[in-house]
């Protein structure tokens, strides 16, 4: 027994010294980060401060002077977060190879998203990628977006806020769901090749796969919160809770689509080849991978992949733009300006048209970024550009929310929301969707380097369709004009309560095909 305890204890004083030594090279006790202790880190703090992550970690970020902290607690892997352009560079493009998701990403996406495109790294990232670029760079794709979005809005997004704006102010519309179900219709248009009718008017409830994916995308979220990976993983060893509810979930996604591969690859087969050369082929995603001929899970996880992307993203953006707008009339009656004299059609290029909005969408997603943080896990020991040691398996983190707050990189004003400091930048050599002539690695709202989203295109698209169509029908009113919502981030970042609004109609109903044109010709 006494042999047990003098055991015990050379144990004990073991770990501690593994600990001490851990964070004094860990630099968390120098203005660096947290304040930390022996054993549990900064573990203390993290819990005081749990409700308000994002400010904290932006606090401490703005107050070390290289903008990179070591947050280092008892339970949770050693992580670096970093709101330094240099690191950003380092991470996503001059040192990438050393920067993969890691095994501790992928183990909480890989149950839904399989061996997707945001869910691999190596040979694999690298073979995908090439297929979903080509394929994006596909007229066939660009034009079923444009066709999918001017049907969405023309049968239910414009239909719903005008039904919204002839009963006045006692009907309330939550824009936060309005503009999600609106996603996910278009969205799984794109990809599925199927109208799951979220927003049509006769259902009042979402469909069944809308439902999953919501319900999937929470607890995959709440995983990736956890402050001790084991407990979802225990849980989901045991078949209970939450990881029981997320395996039926994934089971309706994954059943779903597999079930539409097979219907598509029954109509090809009943397909006459005269039919496909006369243009019978279709254009979503789903069916043109068909047509590559990759396996059957291939496809499924390839495209539940492009649904988790899009699905939220611009409908998160939109939601803080139209907020902002309320906030900022004097910037809301610019964009309309800039809006209401846009011309031509979406073939034509005009880089800039409508430079007013896509400033107001790039300082909406500044401030309010679809994706608040990106972590990637060292494959080796590295030094970043500020002098930040990272270890092998450390999480590497660039926080998006945070950079967009930071002075040591928009200037003194960095809290305001100014178009100013777009609209400033010269447009020479701008591109399709570009931001502004913004390093990527300064505003990495859309990644950067080799993982540069490759829907940041469409996303523009939509994002400008959907606020042309809604700024020149409509003016939408908070039904607390004083509140300032929590923005959470879950998978895709969310303002907490919902954007309830009540709708105001401007008078004058301008056509679908005017704010298409309007939008696609501002890329």
């Amino acid at each position: 027994m006494i042999c047990f305890y003098m055991l015990w204890l050379a144990a004990c004083c073991l770990l501690l010294l593994l600990y001490s030594v851990r964070f004094s090279r860990s630099g968390c006790s120098h203005g660096s980060g947290p304040r930390s202790y022996p054993v549990i880190g900064c573990l203390v703090a993290f819990y005081q401060n749990r409700w308000r992550l994002l400010d904290w970690y932006t606090e401490l970020l703005a107050a070390s002077p290289t903008q990179t902290i070591v947050v280092d607690r008892l339970g949770a892997r050693r992580t670096v977060v970093t709101a330094n352009p240099a690191n950003v560079e380092h991470i996503l493009k001059s040192n990438f190879g050393n920067y993969p998701k890691g095994k501790p990403f992928t183990d909480i996406l890989g149950d839904l998203l399989g061996t997707g495109i945001f869910n691999v790294d190596g040979e694999l990232w690298y073979a995908q990628r090439k297929l979903v670029s080509h394929e994006f760079s596909a007229r066939a794709l660009r034009n079923l977006e444009f066709a999918v979005l001017e049907d969405e809005a023309r049968e239910r997004l414009v239909p719903a806020l005008s039904l919204a704006a002839a009963r006045g102010d006692a009907a309330v519309v939550d824009m936060q769901d309005l503009l999600r179900r609106f996603s996910f219709d278009v969205i799984c248009r794109v990809s599925l090749g199927v109208d799951p009718g979220c927003l049509d008017p006769a259902l009042p409830e979402a469909p069944r796969l809308a439902a999953a994916f919501d319900a999937a995308s929470g607890i995959i979220a709440r995983r990736g919160a956890a402050p001790v990976a084991a407990v979802w993983k225990a849980k989901r060893a045991l078949d209970v809770g939450s990881e029981r509810r997320l395996r039926e979930e994934i089971r309706v996604i994954h059943e779903a689509v597999m079930d539409l591969i097979h219907i598509r690859k029954k109509e090809r087969g009943l397909q006459q080849p005269q039919e496909v050369n006369a243009g019978g082929r279709r254009s979503d995603l789903l069916s043109r991978m068909i047509e590559c001929g990759y396996p059957d899970e291939a496809i499924r996880d390839m495209v539940i992949s492009f649904i988790m992307a899009g699905r939220d993203t611009t409908s998160s953006a939109l939601t803080w733009f139209f907020w902002l707008l309320t906030r900022h009339r004097d910037v809301e009656r610019e964009v309309l300006r800039d809006i209401t004299t846009a011309t031509g059609g979406h073939a034509a290029g005009g880089q800039g048209k409508m430079r007013v909005l896509h400033a107001a969408l790039c300082e909406t997603m500044r401030l309010y970024p679809p994706v608040a943080w990106d972590s990637k896990h060292t494959a080796a020991g590295d030094v970043l550009p500020d002098g930040t040691r990272v270890e092998r398996g450390d999480r590497v983190t660039y926080f998006q929310y945070g950079m967009g707050r930071m002075e040591s990189i928009w200037g003194a004003d960095a809290a305001d929301f100014s178009l100013q400091r777009w609209l400033s930048l010269p447009e020479d050599n701008a591109t399709p969707a570009a931001v502004a002539g913004m390093s990527p690695f300064k505003y990495p709202v859309f990644q950067a380097g080799p993982r540069t989203c490759l829907g940041k295109e469409m996303a523009f698209v939509q994002m400008k369709f959907v606020a042309s169509t809604v700024l020149r029908r409509f003016e939408l009113v908070p039904l607390d004009e004083g509140r300032v919502p929590v923005f959470l981030p879950l998978m895709t970042a969310h303002m907490a309560g919902g954007l309830n609004v009540t709708v105001r109609s401007r008078g004058g109903e301008p056509t679908i095909a005017t704010a298409a044109a309007s939008s696609g010709n501002s890329n």
